[in-house]
C-alpha cells in the first residue's frame, strides 16, 4: 500500500515527542472526559470541544496553504465527521456516566471488528483469512465477556450494560464513518489532512451544538459551578487530545512506517486502564483485565491483513481516513 514518502530524516526528539502524544494522550482522553463531564453536560462539553478544536486546526490548515474552503471538501469531510466524531464521541460521553474511563477504553478499542464486518467489499478478501475469522470471534468473545460482567453487577440498577450497548453503537458508526472516509472522502483529504480534519470537527461540534441546545444544556448550567478540574480537561482535549495528538499523527504517518505508527492501538487501552486505575480510583476485576487482552489479541489477528481499497490496488488513505481505520486496525480519530 503507498503510504506517506519520508521525504527527510526526522529528528528523534520529534519522533520521540509525536509517539508520547498519540500514545499517552490519546489514551488518556478517556479519563479527562470523565472528569470534565463532572462539570459539563455531554453535548455541551463536545460542542465546546470540537468547535474550538476544529477552529484552531482550519487557521493552522490556512496557514499550510491549503485549500480549505473547497466545496467538496467541506462536504465529504463534515458527513464524515458526523458519523465518526458526532455519533461514536457522543455514545462514548455517555456510556461513560454508567461505565468508567478505563472500561470505556477497552471497549471503544474493540472497533476494528466491525470495521473489518462491514467492509463489504474487502468481505471476499478478509473472510478468507483464517487469522481475521478468528480475530473477529475473539473480538466478540472479549466484548461480550465484559458484558456478561455488567449484567452480574446490581449497582447502578444494571445501567452498566445499557452503556456497554451504547458503546457497541458508537463503534458501529465509526466503522461506518472510517469506511464511508476509505472509500468516499479520501481524494479531498489526501491534499488538505489539516484542513479536512478541521470541517471533521466543526461538524461534530456542531451537530453537538444542536442537540445541547435541544436538551437546553446551556440554560440549565451554573456556570459557577464548574469546577477547575472540569475546565482543565476541556482545556487538555481541545488542545492535546484533538490538536496536537491529531497533527502529531499525521505528521508520523509521513516520516514512520504506518505499522510502527499502528501500535498505538495496544497502547492507547493499556494508558486508559492504568490512569483510570491510579488517579481516577477505578477498580480492575479479572474479567475486565481478560477482555482487555482478548480484544487486543483480536487486534493483533485482524492487522495481520493489512488494509486495502476495494479493487486491490496500493491506494493510500488520507490522514483523516487513515487515522479513523487503524484506530482499530493497524493504528483510535479524527478526533479523540
Amino acid at each position: 500500500m503507498a503510504v506517506y514518502p519520508i521525504t527527510e530524516p526526522p529528528g528523534r526528539l520529534g519522533v520521540i515527542t509525536a509517539y508520547l502524544m498519540i500514545y499517552v494522550v490519546w489514551g488518556s482522553t478517556y479519563y479527562f472526559i470523565g472528569t470534565a463531564l463532572q462539570g459539563f453536560p455531554p453535548f455541551l462539553l463536545g460542542g465546546m470541544r470540537f468547535c474550538t478544536a476544529g477552529l484552531l486546526l482550519l487557521l493552522a490548515g490556512r496557514a499550510r496553504g491549503e485549500d480549505i474552503f473547497r466545496g467538496p471538501l467541506v462536504r465529504k469531510s463534515a458527513v464524515s465527521g458526523i458519523i465518526l466524531l458526532f455519533v461514536d464521541m457522543a455514545v462514548v460521553m455517555l456510556a461513560q456516566q454508567y461505565l468508567s474511563s478505563s472500561l470505556v477504553a477497552i471497549i471503544a478499542s474493540s472497533t476494528a471488528i466491525w470495521i473489518i464486518a462491514l467492509d463489504v467489499p474487502m468481505w471476499r478478501r478478509n473472510f478468507r483469512s483464517i487469522s481475521v475469522l478468528a480475530g473477529i470471534a475473539a473480538g466478540f468473545l472479549g466484548v461480550g465477556l465484559l458484558f456478561a460482567e455488567q449484567l452480574g453487577r446490581e449497582e447502578g440498577g444494571g445501567q452498566g450494560a445499557h452503556g456497554i450497548l451504547l458503546l457497541v453503537f458508537g463503534c458501529v458508526s465509526w466503522a461506518l464513518g472510517t469506511l464511508y472516509a476509505k472509500y468516499r472522502s479520501c481524494a479531498e483529504e489526501a491534499v488538505n489532512n489539516v484542513g479536512g480534519a478541521a470541517w471533521q470537527m466543526l461538524a461534530a461540534g456542531v451537530m453537538f451544538w444542536c442537540w445541547a441546545l435541544v436538551r437546553k444544556e446551556p440554560e440549565n448550567m451554573d456556570w459557577e459551578e464548574v469546577p477547575a478540574s472540569a475546565w482543565l480537561s476541556l482545556l487538555y482535549l481541545v488542545l492535546f487530545g484533538s490538536v496536537l495528538a491529531y497533527t502529531s499523527y499525521i505528521w508520523l504517518l509521513k516520516v514512520r512506517p504506518a505499522a510502527e505508527v499502528g501500535t498505538h492501538a495496544y497502547v492507547n487501552p493499556l494508558v486508559a486502564v492504568v490512569l483510570g486505575c491510579a488517579a481516577g480510583g477505578e477498580g480492575m476485576t479479572w474479567a475486565r483485565m481478560a477482555g482487555l487482552f482478548v480484544i487486543l489479541g483480536s487486534i493483533a489477528l485482524v492487522r495481520r491483513t493489512p488494509p486495502e481499497d476495494s479493487a486491490g490496488k496500493g491506494r493510500a488513505l488520507s490522514p483523516a481516513a487513515a487515522m479513523a481505520y487503524r484506530k482499530g486496525i493497524s493504528c483510535r480519530e479524527s478526533e479523540k
